[in-house]
C-alpha cells in the first residue's frame, strides 16, 4: 500500500522528469542523488552513461547522502521539485 510520501514522490518524480525547464549541473546532481537515494538507498549501483566524469560526480553526490534514509530522501526530492520546478 502505498503511503501519501511515496504519491507525492511519484507526482514529484513525473514533474521532474517532464521538465522544460534547463537547470544547472549542480541542481541537476541534488535531483539525481536524492532520487537514488529514495529509490535504491545505500544499494549503490554504477550510474548509465557513456562519460567517466560525470559518473564520478553522480556516484559521490549519491554517496553524500547516505546519512539519509529512504523517507527522507523522498521528501528532500519533493522539496527540490516544489523549489525549482514548481511556479
Amino acid at each position: 500500500m502505498k503511503t501519501a510520501l511515496d504519491i507525492q514522490f511519484e507526482e514529484a518524480y513525473e514533474v521532474a522528469s517532464s521538465t522544460k525547464i534547463k537547470l544547472p549541473p549542480d541542481i541537476m546532481l541534488q535531483f539525481y542523488a536524492y532520487y537514488k537515494q529514495a529509490t535504491k538507498g545505500n544499494n549503490y549501483e554504477e550510474p548509465s552513461g557513456d562519460v567517466e566524469l560525470r559518473n564520478a560526480f553522480k556516484l559521490n553526490a549519491w554517496f553524500q547522502l547516505n546519512h539519509l534514509s529512504e523517507k527522507e530522501a523522498k521528501q528532500k526530492y519533493i522539496e527540490l521539485v516544489n523549489k525549482y520546478l514548481k511556479s
